[in-house]
């Protein structure tokens, strides 16, 4: 590399590092605004909560899309709530109606094991938390089910399936912790063991200790690698992962007396970080290759989402130094409203469904992708901490 090439990257970080610092944290009157006119957007265009979708065909609305969306419209009204906002009626009505209409279930009955189908149970059970009027018998036997299948500690050979699958082990056991149970901490227990298995043994480990980043599965660990010659590392697959730890760690630190792997969680939410930071993109999105911009290079919303998600929470923890990531989380949020909500509440520069780079391509402002449920769910989550962060 010349020397003139090395000048021009150094002084492009250091500008970019000055405009960080200079970003303040927006009003939380703009971020709920911004959370609920993209919400609006999609329960005028899905009336009926409980209607199923269809992409190709038809499927049930409690599959991982939805899913992921009732996850982030479950921290919008936990916002209106608190804040007596007009839209929290009908958003929590909207959120009731559809887990009411699949009787509480996880997607394909209790027997399933496929993370996939019973993601819909995270919102199950914080609804409980919030409120108890719930049926959370149908998560309880899925997740028994689970645990009585020694098989199941290898179920995640996908690292999207931590996020689909781990926040819902790990807030079981903050449910029946509140039960009275008091072997609770089996559901955290197993959840931490298939986590184990998905990070430390399938394929040799799917996490990248040295680049702090995770292959998507099996099928992109050395020799696969991008047109550069790096390793390949999907934005929104690490997105669920640094999502799940986030939100595996808040149940566990909610929950009294139990702290188990609360410390190894933290130093892999820690080493993402890190280098998170060091390849976000000077316009604050992350590229859809996070070490290849020439693959399929520009914004990307769901994985930028996700990592804002992971960095504010980090943030309020006490655990990433504000003075460094909060102007960071600042400048990703404003650049996601700005480049990509629509005035009418369209979400732009989504990604649809997928594995890798190349996927669902292209991704536009204008581009609507296959699925547009989860990459609201994602902004969302994001918003929710933003908001948190904010005076």
């Amino acid at each position: 590399m010349t020397r003139i090439t090395l000048l021009t990257i150094t002084l492009t970080l250091s500008l970019s590092a000055s405009a960080a610092k200079k970003e303040k944290l927006p009003t939380r009157a703009e971020v709920l605004s911004a959370m609920e006119l993209a919400n609006e957007h999609f329960t005028q265009k899905y009336p009926d909560a409980g209607a199923p979708t269809y992409v190709g065909r038809m499927r049930p609305s409690n599959l991982w899309t939805r899913g992921v969306y009732f996850e982030g419209l479950v921290a919008l009204t936990d916002i209106e709530h608190a804040t007596n906002a007009p839209k929290y009626a009908p958003n929590h009505k909207y959120l009731t109606d559809w887990a009411t209409f699949h009787k509480w279930m996880p997607r394909n009955g209790v027997k399933t094991r496929d993370a996939d189908d019973y993601c819909c149970c995270q919102s199950y059970l914080a609804m409980y938390l919030d409120r108890q009027d719930v049926d959370i018998t149908p998560t309880r036997q899925c997740m028994d089910n689970l645990l009585a299948t020694p098989a199941s500690l290898h179920d995640w050979t996908w690292i999207d399936a931590i996020q689909m699958g781990l926040p819902v082990l790990t807030k079981l056991s903050l449910v029946v912790q509140k039960q009275g149970d008091t072997d609770f901490s089996r559901y955290a227990e197993h959840g931490w063991k298939m986590y184990q298995w998905t990070r430390d043994s399938l394929a040799g480990g799917l996490f990248n200790r040295k680049e702090g980043l995770w292959w998507r599965d099996k099928d992109f660990t050395p020799p696969y690698s991008e047109p550069n010659g790096r390793n390949c590392y999907w934005s929104r697959g690490n997105g669920w992962v640094y999502a799940a730890l986030v939100r595996a760690m808040q149940d566990i630190i909610d929950m009294p007396a139990y702290d188990s792997h609360l410390d190894q969680y933290r130093a892999d939410y820690m080493l993402m970080t890190e280098a998170l930071k060091q390849c976000q993109r000077k316009d604050w999105f992350w590229n859809v290759s996070l070490h290849d911009e020439s693959n399929y290079g520009g914004k990307e919303l769901t994985g930028t989402a996700l990592f804002t998600y992971g960095m504010a929470w980090g943030i309020r923890q006490g655990w990433l130094e504000a003075k460094t990531y909060t102007p960071i989380v600042a400048a990703t949020w404003k650049a996601m409203v700005a480049n990509c909500l629509h005035t009418d509440g369209f979400l732009g520069f989504v990604q649809g469904t997928g594995k890798q780079p190349s996927d669902s391509q292209p991704v536009g402002y204008d581009h609507e992708p296959d699925f547009d449920d989860f990459g609201l769910g994602c902004f969302l989550l994001a918003g929710s901490e933003v908001y948190q962060l904010c005076k």
